[in-house]
């Protein structure tokens, strides 16, 4: 071991011996220059989250996205000449028609939809466009805006060109009461011009529809045979013919319009969407023909002999001999969707095959892109809309009071089921038995539901509409599409389970401009939800809350017991 060093007393000496060392023990002299310090990086955090309107555009067609926006207060005045040339495209002929049926003037959805069905090139209207086919057309309106008429006026222009009939038009909705209102619309317009209308529902039998549909059911044609130029049919009525009647073709169709699509495409009826754009579409084009033509073949390629004309749609006519030259040729249908809430979900529109799709939507243009994209519903702005948060057990008692206190007549009351409809219509007519021996005066109410003949609710409707009925309690059945022009007050007795079924109930009322009501009897445990709805729609500013007070149903208290 090295010897250990002597001390030394002071301190300089010890300085002198540290130096002394050699250099390899000792830290060097730091540089006057501080180190530089390390980054210092942010707390990790989330991300911001997309916003609603950005989930909403993800995978939906461009085509919705940047939709046609109709400011729904746009009005045109129809004059019967004098026009200027391309406005709506309707001829002197259709203008005086119109003017003969009291329509004086066209609403949003109509001025914007003529003139891009009909449009000033005739080529544009032809029947058959095999080679540059129309585009198809999806329309966004609230109800009562006049959709019927918007795909009526144009269907009857184009098709009155036809010479021979084959079945050009076809018009899926989903009642029975609605197809009857839409031949009414299509006779009033079309009268004069020779056009053949159909129905086919179920009200009648399989057998007599087949006969008023169908010229020649034996021999089977390739291009079908029709009585009808125009057909207004349920899906699944329309189902059994496709599988079930001969000579029964989709080829030559025109127009395939799908009247409240957003229920239509919810409900499967066999699968009915596809089954329909199947047979509309052309058959595949066959393989081309490669190997010399010998005379051998001329008996292949001569015309089937058969007794009546077999006239195939274009379309669907083949080449005898194809060549790698030929066009590829598509069916000339156009595809015409309403909705007051038409979908937004891209599957379902992605299932329709929407050929170059425009897009329509009826709403003020300052919701702008945002508002189309996130499916806000839009309601007739003359509409005033009301609620009353009540107990259970008061609700009857809240529809007496609407109907004595607050001169509710004219009105349509809807309840959640048909048996329900029918047990407030006996309560109603109790009620209404005991208060005439006081008042004098007796409400009319009538049930209006499924359980019903087709004749019956047909003659319900003719008396509501001529003022021999005063109220009619309905289920959902008649809350889509129906248009009776004097019903003044929509009430829901029972709460909407969504917001759609709220748009098409209070769509009843306030049609073409007029300014009617819409009540909501809201039982107190169903508030929460029911505002949630309605806020979730960003609605819930337009229903004013009503308070009634036990003072104010005091008269009605001791005949309401009465009739319990």
């Amino acid at each position: 071991m090295p010897k250990k060093r002597r001390k030394l007393d002071n301190t300089e000496a010890e300085l002198a011996a540290i130096e002394s060392t050699p250099s390899l023990n000792v830290p060097s002299r730091r540089s006057p220059t501080p180190p530089a310090t390390l980054p210092s990086f942010p707390l990790p955090a989330l991300p911001n989250a997309p916003s609603k309107r950005d989930l909403v555009l993800q995978g939906l067609d461009e085509a919705l996205v940047g939709a046609e926006l109709v400011d729904p207060s746009t009005v045109l005045p129809l004059v019967e000449t004098g026009e200027e040339e391309g406005k709506t495209g309707l001829s002197d002929r259709m203008k005086k028609r119109l003017g003969e049926v009291g329509v004086t003037e066209l609403f949003a959805v109509q001025t914007a939809l003529l003139p891009f069905l009909l449009p000033k090139d005739s080529s544009n209207r032809a029947l058959y466009m095999p080679y540059d086919p129309p585009r198809d057309v999806c329309v966004s309106a609230p109800t009562g805006s006049g959709k019927t008429l918007a795909y009526v006026l144009p269907i009857v222009e184009i098709l009155s060109t036809r010479v021979v009939t084959r079945l050009r038009a076809l018009i899926v909705l989903p009642t029975r009461d609605l197809v009857t209102q839409v031949r009414e619309t299509f006779e009033a317009v079309g009268k004069g011009r020779g056009l053949k209308i159909g129905t086919s529902t179920g009200h009648h039998s399989f057998v007599r529809e087949q006969s008023q549909l169908i010229a020649e059911k034996s021999p089977e044609l390739r291009g079908g045979s029709s009585k009808v130029d125009i057909l207004i049919c349920t899906p699944g009525r329309l189902m059994d013919h496709l599988h079930g009647t001969p000579n029964f073709s989709l080829q030559h169709l025109r127009f395939l319009v799908i009247d409240e699509a957003d229920r239509l495409l919810a409900q499967s009826f066999q699968d009915w969407l596809a089954e329909v754009l199947s047979v509309i579409r052309p058959p595949p084009a066959p393989v081309p023909f490669l190997r010399p033509f010998s005379l051998d073949d001329r008996d292949d390629l001569s015309p089937c002999n058969l007794p009546f004309p077999d006239a195939v749609a274009p379309s669907h006519l083949t080449p005898d001999i194809a060549t790698e030259l030929d066009e590829r040729k598509e069916a000339s249908c156009q595809k015409l969707l309403f909705s007051a809430t038409l979908t937004s979900d891209p599957g379902k529109l992605k299932a329709l095959g929407l050929r170059d799709p425009k897009y329509f939507v009826v709403r003020s243009s300052t919701e702008g892109e945002e508002g189309v994209a996130m499916d806000k519903f839009t309601m007739p702005a003359t509409l005033r809309e009301h609620m009353i948060v009540c107990e259970a057990s008061k609700k009857p008692l809240m529809l007496l009071y609407l109907i004595h206190q607050r001169g509710v007549t004219n009105a349509l009351v809807f309840t959640k089921s048909a048996e329900s409809a029918a047990r407030l219509v006996k309560l109603v007519e109790f009620f209404e038995d005991a208060w005439a021996q006081r008042d004098g005066r007796k409400m009319v109410v009538r049930a209006y539901s499924s359980d019903l003949a087709p004749g019956e609710r047909k003659t319900i409707l003719e008396k509501f509409k001529r003022g021999g009925v005063n109220m009619i309690v309905a289920s959902d059945l008649i809350s889509r599409g129906i248009d009776i022009s004097s019903v003044a007050h929509v009430v829901s007795y029972d709460v909407p389970v969504d917001m759609r079924k709220y748009i098409h109930r209070v769509g009843r009322t306030a049609r073409a401009g007029r300014g009617d009501d819409a009540w909501t009897l809201v039982e107190e445990q169903e508030a929460r939800y029911f505002k949630s709805v309605l806020n979730g729609a960003d609605h819930l500013g337009r229903v004013k809350r009503v308070k009634v007070a036990e003072r104010d149903t005091q008269d009605l208290t001791l005949f309401y017991g009465v009739s319990l």
